[in-house]
């Protein structure tokens, strides 16, 4: 079992002027994009263990309960993806699960894998080998941990969620800002493309929304490896019951985060969570991944929309919808793929075609 990440945490210093300017930020102060991109692809949950218990989360399952996708599981799913067209295989699962999960660490052990992210590198593989781009979202990952799999993504992500310490993150395995912003670091150093974001309505304020904001783009600043950050909100489920947030306040966040963030770092905002069409105007240009395919196993009440419904929120706002892969184009322009994903985008291959298709649509 490989853990560890206690001794990796570290602290948030931000300017309290920068915080003060920010919170000053409204949608009339940012201006609409002049396009909406989106992925397709798959959803691969490889677990549903996870150390931490966050009291707003669906997705995980308590010990005893938890299952380990099989690698044949992964290529049926991933091949499903490929034959509907899907550029990227995004892979989910809780952080360290086979830190807490004995179950999960002696099945792992069984299939001769010693840890979840020599697990991951397989999978990756997998889904290379099925024609898909993998997107590996596991969590907190110490260096090693990350460096392990980081050749065989197009991209990588973590959501920060908040910088703040929320009840909704308590309990005896709670969840660590100082952890998650190291995760971001390690992206960084390694040069991996990373996706991150905020989760808006668990406990935090505006002013710590503003604080989440500009310590991803310090972070971002230091690296220019951040590709977008997805302003999410909470949504009510079987483990949470209270409301959203209110749309006054997903809008003045949306407006914050482009206000925040230079012009080359996307901000997302989730079409089957967030009300996409009236946060147009704050300054989104990215609609997240979406699948043909699999649910969203994280929002499993909450269904992908239809690629009709996305092009009528890009039509009403005035704006053309293009398909993106999970890897932005500038990244791919500055050489910052590992020489499978290079090798992958290039081959004389019907996923080859796929890729380059998108990247030339």
């Amino acid at each position: 079992m490989i853990s560890g990440l206690d001794e990796y945490d570290v602290q948030v210093d931000i300017d309290p002027s920068a915080v003060d300017a920010l919170l000053a930020t409204t949608p009339d102060d940012v201006a609409a994009a002049d396009e909406l991109t989106f992925a397709r692809n798959v959803f691969v949950p490889l677990t549903t263990a996870c150390r931490y218990t966050c009291s707003y989360c669906t997705y995980y399952d308590v010990p005893g309960e938890a299952t380990l996708l099989s690698l044949d599981a992964v290529r049926d799913i991933c091949e499903r993806g490929a034959d509907a067209g899907c550029t990227e295989a995004l892979f989910t699962f809780g952080d360290d699960p086979d830190d807490r999960y004995t179950e999960i660490h002696d099945q792992l052990d069984a299939w001769g894998y010693d840890s979840i992210h020599a697990y991951l590198r397989a999978a990756c593989a997998v889904a290379l080998d099925a024609g898909l781009l993998p997107h590996a979202n596991p969590g907190d990952q110490t260096s090693e941990q990350m460096e392990l799999v980081a050749d065989l993504n197009a991209s990588m992500g973590v959501m920060l969620e908040t910088t703040a310490d929320v009840r909704a993150h308590g309990g005896s395995r709670s969840k660590s800002p100082g952890q998650r912003l190291n995760t971001l670091r390690n992206a960084g150093e390694l040069g991996v493309p990373f996706t991150t974001g905020i989760l808006v309505g668990i406990g935090e304020t505006r002013r710590d929304r503003a604080e989440s904001l500009l310590a991803i783009r310090d972070i971002h600043e230091q690296y220019g490896h951040i590709q977008e950050l997805i302003v999410q909100p909470v949504t009510p489920n079987e483990r949470w019951r209270d409301p959203g947030p209110a749309l006054d306040i997903m809008r003045e966040t949306t407006a914050m985060a482009r206000a925040a963030l230079p012009d080359e770092v996307s901000v997302q905002s989730p079409p089957n969570l967030a009300p996409v069409a009236e946060l147009l105007d704050c300054g989104i240009d990215d609609l997240g991944g979406v699948s043909p395919v699999t649910d969203d196993h994280i929002n499993p009440d909450y269904a992908w929309p239809a690629l009709r419904e996305l092009e009528a929120v890009a039509d009403a706002g005035g704006v053309p919808l293009r398909e993106r892969l999970p890897v932005y184009d500038r990244f791919i322009e500055r050489g910052w793929l590992s020489p499978r994903i290079e090798t992958e985008l290039r081959a004389d291959t019907a996923a080859g075609d796929r890729y380059r298709t998108v990247l030339d649509g």
